[in-house]
């Protein structure tokens, strides 16, 4: 994982490794030569590395990748001479004899097929005309051919396949059944089957624009923005968890709902980038745009405490960088993160250029991530202003002045004029108790000194005095070389939490402590968190170890133990941290005014006291009023009523929904790294700027920002935007990209098999105003589309791979669907749409490899297990294991195209996870209930409701030989027939025989794991 992170080339040389399989090695040398769909390939594969885009690969100072290095002349020789191939050195270098003089270099493992050194020949023949590479051309619109075919041209795009067939001496397939048609629309436009009555209005339903009709139902469906919302989530590696070290939550699913709605909504794709990227920096940015910027924070970060701040601002720049290369560009720039890419044009410098545009995005480098923005509908909003104005209205009653509070300020101040000190009586303790086994014992100087600590602890201390009026307690914590560290506290450093103090009289209430301070608190571990009893925080010291302090705690009003009263005393120690009880204390009480806030004030509020009252300033006057009104008596109503009402803001901010967004802040510095080494220092440093060979408008700004970049992207100047994303679509509704390599339309990426209808599709995208839904429309409508899957033998010879989509494409759904599929033909399919993700079954330990802290998965209960896949919590080191066994991503980069295995292993899963033995339990439980009252009956229900077909003759003996044999062992073992319809949390309907459904239980498991059931056709 480390080296895939850190070494970007990485994913090139897989690319690189893979490039041979993704192009034709065999078949007929064209009429025509291309040079971007014949020749471009071979030199990037075989040459490139040695003589390309990288100076500091570069031998002999030859470049091939570019015009003027092809044909270019170098001492006696010219490297391509257009209509000689014997007189082009590059012809004669790559079938010399000759080892020394054979290019490519033996050593490196390679050499060029018979097919490709002719291919090199015929180009040169016929001229070695040259084209830039394909993808960073100028976008136009190619006409598209004339070529009709009533039967199967439905738009343009069917004239360009036709087009691409004829040259290939093939014929489209078939248009297949509609039962097929309806369902593969169902799954590519919205991730669900079809209901079986909508399958049967479309049969019935003869007019000329049924089909038409049914992708506009489609279209508008609000599930169709969430099967979309899958496709964007995986480029985006959208998760909600951190990644790195811990893997700790963050909170970003407001995010997904964007996504959803967006799509839903049509928001034009260029809108949709520009709010991603600046929704924060758009003028007067609404709530919506700012979550959308979410997208800026869906990153990999860390909390580890060891880890470098530096480090990991270097980490986070280049995910950013290498994330919206390939989502946007196609590109693979993070290449360009150690050196000047090798096979395309991105240079260190483009890179580190790119990663400026995000420099203002404030956050942490490490540490935990903050909760995020408040996300509010209407009805929050009101409540949120109606809790704040409550706030402002007590505030205003806390910062009138009164003549009460005159002359208590002054009888205040004179309190504490320097003659008046505070006397402190130490209490004698007559008993002290440790209640998990903490050894306490009392010293001859009245203090208390403890050993052998308990991992938690509570001490209690009993103490006569003879006093009225009491005002304050004070907790001395003691150095003492028996300690750990000399203390004062029990943990190996010496310090110590106290999360909670208590003092009662006579064993009666505890009294009222209103206020705390201390001599010193450890950071985030004020004394308040005692007085307050924070179990997650308390008082603590660090790192003001191995001395004396104090702590003084003081009741709302003075309180009396006169004629020897019994005071209890109460030491809470409930961290989460060991051992860490107080060593050695002592206690000791007084009756002087306001001992507590002699202690806390604040040097700037004793040097104003330490002015004559008559030489102090209005603003002096200002501030020590408003000081001692959060400390006056008088006042303390009103501050607990303050309270409450800051409270109750806190809960109900705590308790409402909340997105991590974009903050723009001063842009951090960003320097071209040499090697990627971030401890770096020398580089150039660099300002936003896009890739240096692609077209871009001369912007006068001091500084572009993210705003510019995504207008940029969007812009005509921009080829590649448009190509990617009409590249990706295609590749959903038809099986493969125009262009197979999604991700990477650079020189090691695959050469459209029809760039003419790529570019006809990716400049209607740009002319419909970036329309996604018109863009969507426009394919499934097309006859392309609604052909038959099934490959002819000439279809199998000449083009195996459906590159010429002589015939539509079949696969298996993706994980997601495949749950929801099985979930919805069983009848427990939750629709219901957004909200926090949500957590299905999950085998029992699965997390226990998570650490700081340690979790537990709880599975939720309810609707929210059976929500749709694509609302299931996303643990980036631990994707939840179903989705992973039909290759879900982590999501910790950009997935353009998930991988598509068959293995045992999701047979087990769909036979095995409580999910679908579930799913089959409630489906047979239909079957009982809905399918009649014969087997064939059931049958022809469950097939019609999971399949939208009748079983075969063969299918119906097979499963009904597997109901009969199963519903005999059943009938048999009524415990193992209870055991299997118990699994899950839906209740068991009433009234059916167990033996019977537990047996269709079985037929039903087995129609779940059809090939059939889980394939798009």
């Amino acid at each position: 994982m480390l080296c895939y992170r850190w070494c970007p080339i990485a994913i090139a040389c897989m690319a690189f490794m893979a490039a041979p399989l993704l192009r034709a090695a065999t078949g007929p040398i064209p009429q025509k030569i291309d040079f971007n769909r014949d020749i471009r390939p071979i030199l990037s594969e075989n040459c490139y590395f040695c003589h390309g885009p990288d100076k500091n690969k570069r031998k002999a100072d030859l470049r091939l990748d570019t015009h003027d290095g092809l044909f270019s002349a170098i001492k006696d020789h010219t490297t391509v001479l257009p209509g000689h191939p014997d007189q082009s050195e590059l012809f004669r270098r790559v079938t010399a004899a000759n080892p020394d003089d054979r290019m490519p270099d033996p050593k490196s493992n390679k050499r060029l097929s018979d097919r490709q050194i002719a291919l090199l020949k015929k180009w040169i023949e016929q001229g070695a005309p040259w084209k830039g590479h394909w993808a960073y051309l100028p976008l136009t619109q190619p006409e598209p051919p004339a070529i009709d075919d009533p039967a199967f041209v439905h738009n343009d795009i069917d004239r360009f396949i036709l087009a691409g067939l004829k040259d290939a001496g093939l014929k489209h397939a078939p248009q297949a059944d509609r039962v097929k048609l309806i369902r593969r629309l169902s799954f590519d436009l919205t991730g669900l089957p079809p209901k079986e009555a909508d399958v049967q209005a479309f049969l019935d339903n003869t007019s000329p624009d049924a089909y038409d009709k049914l992708v506009d139902r489609l279209l508008a469906s609000p599930q169709f923005g969430e099967r979309m919302a899958v496709w964007w989530l995986d480029l985006v590696r959208y998760a909600d968890t951190i990644g790195y070290h811990s893997d700790n939550p963050m909170n970003v699913w407001p995010y997904r709902d964007y996504v959803i709605n967006a799509f839903n909504a049509n928001k034009p794709f260029d809108q949709f980038t520009r709010e991603q990227l600046a929704g924060d920096l758009l003028p007067n940015s609404t709530q919506e745009q700012k979550v959308a910027s979410a997208y800026n924070r869906l990153i990999e970060t860390t909390e580890e405490g060891g880890a470098q701040a530096k480090e990991y601002a270097v980490k986070y720049e280049c995910d950013r960088v290498r994330n919206i290369s390939t989502v946007w560009m196609a590109g693979t720039m993070g290449c360009s993160q150690c050196h000047d890419h090798k096979f395309d044009p991105y240079t260190q410098k483009d890179f580190y250029s790119m990663a400026a545009f995000f420099a203002d995005v404030q956050e942490a480098p490490i540490g935990r991530r903050e909760p995020g923005m408040l996300i509010l509908n209407d009805a929050q909003s009101a409540e949120l202003k109606t809790l704040d104005a409550r706030v402002a209205d007590v505030k205003k009653k806390l910062d009138a002045d009164t003549p009460e509070l005159a002359a208590a300020q002054a009888e205040w101040e004179k309190s504490l004029s320097e003659n008046a000190q505070v006397e402190w009586t130490t209490l004698e303790p007559t008993a002290v108790e440790a209640k998990s086994g903490t050894e306490l014992k009392i010293l001859p100087d009245r203090s208390i000194l403890g050993s052998k600590f308990a991992a938690k602890d509570t001490f209690t201390v009993t103490a006569s005095a003879d006093l009225k009026g009491i005002t304050g307690i004070r907790l001395e914590v003691l150095p003492d070389p028996s300690l750990p560290g000399h203390g004062p506290g029990g943990a190996e450093n010496g310090n110590f939490v106290l999360t909670g103090f208590t003092v009662a009289v006579k064993g009666g209430a505890p009294v009222k402590l209103v206020r705390a301070a201390a001599d010193h608190s450890q950071g985030s571990y004020p004394v308040t968190s005692a007085l307050l009893g924070k179990a997650k925080s308390g008082w603590a010291i660090l790192p003001e170890t191995g001395k004396p302090h104090e702590a003084i705690f003081e009741p709302a009003e003075p309180f009396s133990a006169a004629d020897a009263g019994t005071l209890t005393f109460r030491l809470q120690f409930q961290s989460q941290f060991p051992r860490h009880e107080i060593g050695h204390f002592r206690l000791s009480l007084t009756t002087a005014p306001s001992p507590a806030g002699r202690m806390g004030i604040p040097a700037n509020v004793r040097s104003i006291l330490a002015t004559d009252s008559e030489k102090r300033s209005d603003s002096q006057r200002k501030e020590l009023a408003a000081y001692y009104r959060s400390i006056a008596p008088i006042l303390q109503p009103v501050r607990d009523e303050l309270a409450k009402a800051q409270k109750a803001k806190a809960d109900f901010e705590a308790a409402a929904p909340k997105c991590l967004v974009s903050i723009s802040g001063t842009p951090r510095t960003t320097r071209l790294l040499h090697r990627g080494n971030w401890q770096d220092d020398t580089g150039e440093i660099e300002s936003p700027a896009v890739p240096h060979f692609l077209p871009h408008a001369n912007v006068h700004k001091d500084r572009l920002t993210r705003l510019d970049l995504a207008d940029w992207l969007m812009s005509p100047q921009n080829p590649l935007t448009a190509r990617v994303v009409v590249n990706r679509l295609w590749k959903m509704d038809l099986g493969g990209g125009i262009s197979k390599t999604l991700d990477d339309l650079g020189s090691q990426g695959e050469s459209p098999t029809n760039p003419e209808l790529l570019d006809w599709l990716a400049s209607e995208f740009e002319r419909s105003g970036w329309d996604m839904k018109h863009m969507i429309r426009l394919i499934v409508t097309s006859g392309t589309y609604r052909q038959s899957s099934l490959a002819t033998p000439q279809d199998a010879q000449v083009d195996p791979f459906n590159r010429l989509y002589a015939r539509q494409s079949r696969f298996r759904l993706e994980a997601e669907m495949v749950r929801d599929n099985a979930l919805d033909i069983s009848g427990l399919l939750s629709l219901k749409m957004g909200g926090p993700s949500v957590k299905p079954y999950q085998p029992a330990g699965y997390w226990d490899a998570l650490n700081f802290p340690t979790r537990t998965y709880e599975a939720d209960k309810g609707e929210n297990q059976y929500r749709r896949g694509l609302y299931t919590w996303w643990q980036r080191t631990f994707v939840h294991p179903s989705l992973l066994a039909f290759d879900a991503p982590t999501r910790e980069e950009a997935t353009c195209e998930r991988t598509q295995s068959n293995i045992p292993q999701q047979a087990l899963v769909l036979l095995d996870d409580p999910t679908y033995v579930e799913a089959a339990r409630v489906f047979a439980a239909r079957i009982l209930r809905e399918g009649g009252a014969t087997t064939t009956d059931r049958l022809n229900f469950a097939f019609e409701t999971a399949l939208n077909r009748a079983p075969r003759p063969q299918e119906a003996k097979i499963l009904t030989a597997l109901f009969e044999k199963h519903l005999r062992e059943y009938t048999a073992d009524k415990e193992s027939a209870r055991k299997l319809v118990s699994t899950g949390d839906s209740e068991v309907p009433k009234g059916l025989d167990v033996s019977e459904l537990a047996a269709w239980t079985s037929v039903s498991r087995v129609i779940l794991n059809l090939s059939e059931t889980i394939t798009r056709s």
